[in-house]
């Protein structure tokens, strides 16, 4: 999905007055599964349009979007994709992403 059709969605969003957060990776390290800039568009009832890459570091993502549409207030999240011999999925990529989570 491009930002076209992000930003359509929100547009979207806007006009049928449904309360959204706008994620964006603003910096990556190391081996990511997507580049600063990626977006992904989280709704009020969890429904999600586009991407930051999948797995436990998008849900991260996702419950920090609702504490942002619950409380319009944008944070900055820190998803750590490196090995933790504690997950019962490890990571692969090893890097790490800072992802901007916005009330739009």
């Amino acid at each position: 999905m491009d930002d076209r059709e992000i930003y359509a969605a929100v547009v979207r969003a806007a006009e049928s007055g449904q309360r959204v957060a706008l994620a964006t990776v603003v910096r990556a390290r190391g081996s990511t599964p997507r580049e600063a800039g990626s977006k992904m568009l989280i709704g009020a009832d969890g429904q999600q349009q586009g991407t930051i890459g999948g797995g436990c570091g998008e849900a991260v993502v996702l419950e920090a979007a609702r504490e942002v549409i619950e409380t319009g207030v944008a944070r900055l999240v820190r998803v750590e994709l490196t090995d933790d011999y504690l997950s019962w999925s490890p990571a692969v990529c090893g890097g790490v992403m800072e992802v901007f989570v916005e009330p739009v």
